[in-house]
């Protein structure tokens, strides 16, 4: 038998990673809001920031080409939570698409059923919405579906299972959405019934992924 030396919270290619979601923001250098509500009030990043004013500029290597393209790519997939696999694949369906690729990949991300659960309000983070998916508390068009990556299409309704809304979590994602007015304006939210219904494609300037999409598009034409 081959010792396993990955170290905890580490993940090989084919699993999902599990570890510490900060560790993620800390690698690329950027804020990528992978916990929700505490990426505003409790964020090593803006600590890491603090600590380091008034120490001066400190240089930090350049990075190729590549790296620049892979970092870019790695943004993506890592606020998508999506394994290398899928997130390859969903490229590829956006590549055979009509239209620029990268608005296309975007789109595709964007109204993804975990996603459009996460804008709605429903959950404060990607992980919170993907794991209400999972455990079927969520029907689209009235029909329960429990497949996160399942992808939105206009005139869909999404409904929150009514036993859920006074989870806290849920709570705390809805009231979240409101006060920092979080839900975009193609999706149509409906307080009294818990339901979101995508009103349109979202447009670029709306997507909640910051990242050039045609970096993605270089580096994965490489």
């Amino acid at each position: 038998m081959v010792a396993d030396h990955r170290k905890p919270g580490e993940y090989s290619n084919m699993s999902r990673y599990t570890g510490p979601s900060c560790k993620k923001c800390r690698k690329l250098g950027c804020k990528l809001f992978l916990k929700g509500t505490k990426c505003y009030s409790n964020c090593v990043m803006d600590k890491l920031a603090s600590a380091k004013k008034g120490k001066g500029m400190q240089r930090r290597a350049k990075l190729s080409e590549y790296a620049v393209r892979l970092h870019e790519k790695q943004k993506a997939r890592f606020i998508s939570g999506m394994t290398e696999v899928p997130f390859a694949n969903l490229f590829e369906k956006a590549t055979k698409s009509a239209g620029q690729t990268g608005e296309q990949f975007l789109k595709y991300l964007e109204t993804r059923l975990d996603n459009v659960v996460k804008r709605a309000g429903f959950a404060s983070s990607l992980r919170s919405a993907r794991q209400i998916v999972l455990h079927g508390h969520i029907k689209v068009n009235d029909k329960v579906i429990n497949v996160p990556s399942y992808q939105v299409k206009v005139g869909d309704k999404i409904t929150l299972d009514a036993k859920l809304a006074a989870n806290v979590m849920v709570k705390q994602g809805l009231e979240d959405a409101e006060k920092r007015a979080l839900r975009p304006s193609f999706i149509e939210f409906d307080a009294s019934k818990n339901t979101a219904t995508l009103l349109r494609f979202p447009d670029r300037s709306e997507s909640s992924y910051p990242v050039n999409d045609q970096l993605i598009v270089e580096h994965y034409s490489k």
